[in-house]
């Protein structure tokens, strides 16, 4: 059975354990949880650090640890499956367990709770917090400071409508294998936006790609989805699309003739494929 790399935690004959019966290794190791300790953190494809960014984790995302490498930590991603390299001082322990999401594109958290105090991040929308108390306007949250409590939603609670968590991303730009509100590609601007709404959303555009069911492109409308290989767009009314993408090298709103025109004419052919999610 052939596995695919991205999200399969093997390499070197080094396998997670729940592989075990499934994929010959030499050793199977037992994954220890952790969790992302800073604002956003690369995922690489190697254990150095102008290695590809493949994946990227936000704040309090679990990454599941099965081997050290130096300052380098293998594992997988816990929210999308991703396998790769995070350096070792991005993690800390997977302690207590997130209360709220990031609800605003982005927040600061403050070193006291005051407004005026130091202030760290910021941090991107789909951040994981766990709330430990508020004050006034401010919630407490560990491992990070005071966070604007109206910035936050509780674990559970989601939104409705990905089109429009889409286009709060105009204008950030593009950033091959982001998915923070600094900086995304075209497939983490869509699975930011399915995640906010409480849609599961794997990684790559082959991936999406299996998402929900077919839909002619005489339908294509809000919140659907449109390939090309190897990049997506998401629709959001009257015949325009939102994605980010390396043209702009910026999240940006055009119409989707436009830019079936220029990709064809770029020579990466017509949309492969309009799904509805």
């Amino acid at each position: 059975m052939k596995h695919d790399p991205r999200i399969t935690p093997w390499r070197d004959g080094v396998a997670a354990r729940s592989l075990e019966g499934m994929i010959e290794a030499e050793v199977y190791l037992d994954p220890k949880a952790m969790s992302c300790g800073v604002a956003a953190a690369a995922i690489r494809s190697a254990p150095d650090a102008d290695a590809e960014q493949v994946d990227q984790l936000l704040f309090g995302e679990r990454f599941a640890v099965i081997e050290e490498e130096g300052a380098w930590l293998w594992g997988q991603a816990a929210r999308d499956g991703y396998v790769g390299f995070v350096e070792a001082a991005a993690l800390k322990a997977a302690d207590a367990l997130p209360t709220h999401r990031v609800s605003a594109l982005r927040t600061y958290a403050f070193a006291e709770a005051s407004i005026k105090s130091r202030a760290g991040g910021p941090y991107s929308l789909g951040s994981l917090v766990a709330v430990e108390a508020t004050e006034s306007k401010l919630a407490r949250v560990a491992g990070a400071g005071w966070m604007t409590a109206a910035h936050l939603s509780p674990v559970g609670e989601f939104e409705d409508d990905w089109a429009a968590v889409a286009l709060r991303f105009v204008g950030a730009p593009y950033l091959w294998g982001g998915r923070e509100s600094l900086g995304l590609d075209c497939s983490g601007l869509v699975q930011q936006a399915l995640f906010a709404c409480g849609r599961a959303c794997p990684r790559d555009t082959d991936q999406q790609q299996a998402l929900g069911a077919p839909v002619d492109a005489a339908d294509f409308g809000r919140g659907d989805l449109v390939f090309w290989k190897g990049h997506v767009a998401m629709g959001v009314g009257d015949g325009l699309i939102v994605h980010a993408n390396g043209h702009h090298m910026a999240t940006v709103v055009e119409p989707l003739s436009e830019a079936i025109a220029r990709i064809d004419a770029a020579g990466s052919g017509q949309p492969t494929a309009y799904r509805r999610v």
